[in-house]
């Protein structure tokens, strides 16, 4: 672990227990990670126990491979769906109160789609829900806008090129009125921001960064960016491969850039505590202070750390502890703002932990591949099991929540659970 002299200067109060009382309940799950994206579903109340036989409200047969979160906005719950072999690729409608199927969309057909790795899908990314328009993202096989109620595409977008060598992963975020897409393949490294009423490119950035490799396999990522402001500054938290960079989201202008090391980075980055917290994807991370121009390794980077760090899941930062999951299933709790672990547990589960782990309540609900749902208290003072839930074929897809409602997708079906 690294410390520099600017974490010792910042006064810090840790509080073991939560009152989450005066938060709201997610009225929508509009994007990858909900309505902030950051998995926390604040004070709603959903199931502890739940099963195909307890608390199901609705489940819907979903064949395909996709890997892609639901989103969930004015009853209408969406999804991306595509062939194993990536032919074809859908958007797919339900009703919420329901889970009839409303429609499916064939966005796009591919002759020849790229290779994608067993562990990955052809319909990874998550679509994101924004001003009457729902856009669907399928790495270099196409971006589109469909109209939220109909499912009529407005606009795509196939022309980008990027090989990503092992398929796609990162969600397109919205940030007023654009969309903002990562390509980080294993031949091209780039940023694209898009018109979201037309689709036109409104800005294109590559990497700025010497990656100091030939290897292309060491040049791919899967990470969905976050627009964040810092001292009435915004900025968009963009990891890639080897490191990470901060852009002006209007323009696309470099401010600063952390060497975060590693390849494959998935998580998506949070803000707390004057700091953004970055994941690569070989299961290490990093604590730093946004605001910087240049390279910051030395200035802004207040610790980093490879202790029981997950390399595909989404951390959680509740107040002021930070909680993750690996993909190995040890669940951990540690101080966010020097990276001292307070815990760190086995969940003895089966398969792993590629799903994003959410909060709600005081609680944390972690999902594996093999179908181990685990819910646990979020808590300093150690791991506290509240139950182990299962549910048949697994998660590879991060649950959403609207009110108390919990919506899990597995690899062959979306649940509702109240």
């Amino acid at each position: 672990m690294k410390q520099n002299i600017f974490s010792l200067s910042i006064s810090f109060i840790i509080f073991s227990s939560f009152t989450f009382s005066g938060f709201t309940k997610p009225k929508l799950w509009n994007q990858f990670r909900g309505p902030n994206g950051d998995g926390d579903a604040k004070s709603a109340n959903l199931p502890v126990k739940f099963s195909e036989k307890e608390h199901l409200t609705w489940k819907t047969a979903m064949p395909g491979k996709a890997w892609s979160s639901p989103v969930v906005m004015d009853n209408k719950v969406w999804f991306t769906n595509a062939e194993e072999n990536g032919h074809k690729m859908w958007a797919v409608q339900l009703d919420w109160k329901s889970g009839k199927k409303l429609n499916e969309i064939l966005v796009f057909e591919n002759k020849e789609p790229q290779f994608c790795h067993p562990m990955n899908s052809y319909g990874t990314p998550t679509p994101v829900i924004y001003g009457g328009k729902v856009f669907v993202h399928f790495g270099a096989h196409g971006t589109a806008a469909l109209d939220a109620k109909s499912g009529k595409k407005i606009w795509e977008r196939r022309d980008f090129k990027c090989d990503h060598f092992r398929g796609a992963a990162a969600s397109p975020i919205v940030y007023e009125d654009t969309l903002i897409v990562h390509f980080d393949g294993h031949d091209l490294q780039y940023i694209v921001c898009l018109d979201q009423k037309t689709g036109s490119t409104l800005w294109k950035k590559d990497r700025e960064y010497d990656f100091k490799t030939d290897n292309g396999d060491r040049k791919k990522a899967y990470c969905t960016p976050s627009v964040i402001t810092h001292n009435s500054r915004q900025e968009l938290i963009s990891p890639g491969a080897v490191a990470t960079e901060s852009r002006n989201p209007q323009t696309g202008a470099l401010y600063w850039t952390a060497r975060t090391g590693g390849m494959n980075s998935s998580s998506r980055p949070i803000y707390r505590h004057g700091h953004v917290y970055v994941f690569c994807g070989m299961g290490s991370m990093s604590a730093i202070r946004p605001g910087g121009k240049g390279d910051i390794d030395k200035t802004h980077v207040t610790w980093n750390r490879r202790k029981v760090v997950p390399k595909k899941s989404s951390p959680l930062l509740l107040n002021d502890l930070l909680f993750m999951v690996s993909d190995e299933g040890v669940a951990s709790c540690s101080n966010p703002l020097n990276g001292e672990i307070y815990w760190a547990e086995r969940l003895k589960i089966k398969g792993q932990c590629a799903s994003s782990p959410i909060h709600a309540d005081g609680r944390i609900y972690s999902f594996s591949s093999d179908g181990d749902c685990i819910v646990f208290k979020a808590q300093k003072e150690g791991l506290e099991i509240l139950a182990h839930n299962k549910l048949p074929n697994g998660c590879m897809a991060s649950p959403a929540v609207v009110g108390d409602s919990l919506l899990v997708r597995t690899k062959d079906t979306v649940y509702r659970f109240n």
